[in-house]
């Protein structure tokens, strides 16, 4: 697999599309590095994807016999604390009206990446070999009969609290963050579609982890796609990028913030992957999300960021999404 460059990764998109052929795009962050490789030229032996029930290992999903070691050091308290007071001087400012600030947190597991991959419960994996994998719960945008949905996802419990879904939903912060990716992604939708609508506010997954069962909440956004869209699959995609649930609104100041205050790159983390086959593109955003580099694990995890936040209890939520979905 060859790393692209934007430009390059958008045409080959574009002319796969218009040939009908089937194909995987996974693309990091900043948009500067993307693979986009035909689903029949993939090697298995370096590359595995599964999306929602449809990739290239069979033997995904095993169940997972053994004990799971799994220790992580979570960023200093008061690290953590300058990092959240850079973005909440820019929220008070007037800079940004949220923010996702993310961390990149040491890990010890006797699992290896394609261990995870292969008994990770999760709507969306990938694998690349010595590089990372990624198990994500969040769909980002689908693409199907001329029309574009996409399913931001924002806020997040622990399900095991006594009337844990009635203290998410009633919880002023998670609504206002909630509210406010609803609209950034409502805006961006309409860039490449029209008719947009909320289809669907605020409904709560539960998602198991090796922690316990977790609550979240998503939305559900829909418009309607120009009639030429399976020519323009690259151009359409990359104009919605980076995610606004992992960045923030107005998106762009809100990407000079996080480049302030994360100190670290996040790489393919809070990127996208997907694939497109028989008309449909289906993709996720890249969260949950663990990378090997030099021999050492990192786990990349955050979450948004309002004037109303508390850096307590954010940088709680952050170690609250260091798990892996294997129970």
């Amino acid at each position: 697999m060859k790393a692209l460059d934007k430009e390059t990764a958008i045409a080959r998109m574009n002319t796969f599309g218009r040939n009908g052929t089937p194909f995987l795009f996974v693309i990091d962050y900043m948009q500067e590095h993307s693979y986009v490789e035909p689903l029949d030229g993939i090697d298995a032996s370096v590359c595995l994807y599964q999306f929602r029930g449809t990739g290239n290992a069979p033997d995904a999903d095993a169940r997972y016999a053994g004990t799971i070691d799994w220790e992580f050091t979570p960023p200093a308290p008061a690290d953590y604390r300058r990092s959240f007071d850079t973005v909440r001087r820019n929220l008070l400012g007037g800079n940004s009206y949220l923010t996702n600030l993310t961390c990149k947190v040491p890990l010890r597991t006797n699992l290896t990446l394609k261990d995870v991959f292969l008994h990770s419960h999760a709507l969306y994996k990938l694998w690349l070999k010595d590089r990372f994998v990624c198990f994500s719960p969040e769909i980002f945008v689908c693409m199907e009969e001329g029309r574009i949905k996409s399913f931001p996802m924002k806020g997040t419990i622990d399900a095991t609290l006594p009337h844990a879904e009635s203290i998410l939903l009633d919880d002023a912060k998670e609504a206002a963050e909630h509210a406010t990716i609803v609209d950034l992604i409502r805006n961006d939708l309409s860039m490449v579609s029209e008719h947009v609508t909320v289809a669907s506010y605020r409904y709560i997954d539960r998602l198991q982890t090796n922690k316990g069962p977790i609550l979240q909440t998503s939305s559900e956004i829909c418009g309607m796609l120009p009639g030429d869209y399976t020519k323009r699959l690259g151009d359409i995609l990359f104009s919605l990028l980076p995610a606004g649930s992992i960045t923030g609104a107005p998106k762009p100041r809100t990407m000079q913030i996080i480049a302030e205050a994360e100190g670290y790159e996040r790489g393919f983390y809070t990127g996208v992957m997907g694939c497109y086959a028989d008309g449909r593109l289906d993709s996720a955003v890249m969260i949950r999300f663990i990378e090997q580099e030099d021999g050492q694990l990192y786990f990349k995890a955050g979450g948004g960021i309002t004037a109303q936040s508390r850096w307590e209890s954010e940088y709680n939520e952050v170690i609250q999404k260091i798990y892996v979905p294997i129970y």
